[in-house]
């Protein structure tokens, strides 16, 4: 399933799975995080949602320093499952904004970043983006 989320991603679209049990939505599990039924289907999600909360990367984590800064957020998607990646914005901005950032819609979608050592695909490395829309 994360080749097929990463793949998917990069056209703009966001799956996940529904719980035909209780009906809420997760990304990347192969289990319900609500209730933890495994009676699940792989869906497409909405590729929208709203910032819950960000910070700014300044000292970058090994392999990262040149991508150093970056603003990273936690989105809740309309169906109300969660995912975090990089705001699409500069950081200088992102500092300027500050907690107003905290509620805006965004769009999801994937880049590809240069790979580095520690990235479980070698072969490329996909992050989730969030673009502002409002």
């Amino acid at each position: 399933m994360f080749k097929e989320f990463f793949d998917a991603l990069l056209e703009g679209k966001v799956l996940g799975i529904k719980c035909k049990d209780c009906n809420s939505y997760s990304i990347l599990k192969s289990t319900c995080d609500n209730c933890g039924s495994r009676n699940v289907e792989k869906v497409e999600l909405s590729n929208k949602g709203i910032i819950t909360t960000f910070t700014t990367t300044y000292v970058a984590p090994a392999g990262y320093d040149k991508e150093c800064p970056y603003v990273v957020a936690f989105v809740e998607l309309e169906e109300g499952c969660w995912l975090v990646g990089r705001l699409d914005i500069d950081a200088k901005l992102a500092d300027e904004m500050g907690q107003d950032l905290i509620g805006k819609e965004v769009e999801i979608y994937g880049k590809e970043f240069p790979n580095e050592p520690y990235y479980p695909d070698k072969k490329r490395r996909v992050v989730p983006m969030f673009k502002l829309v409002s």
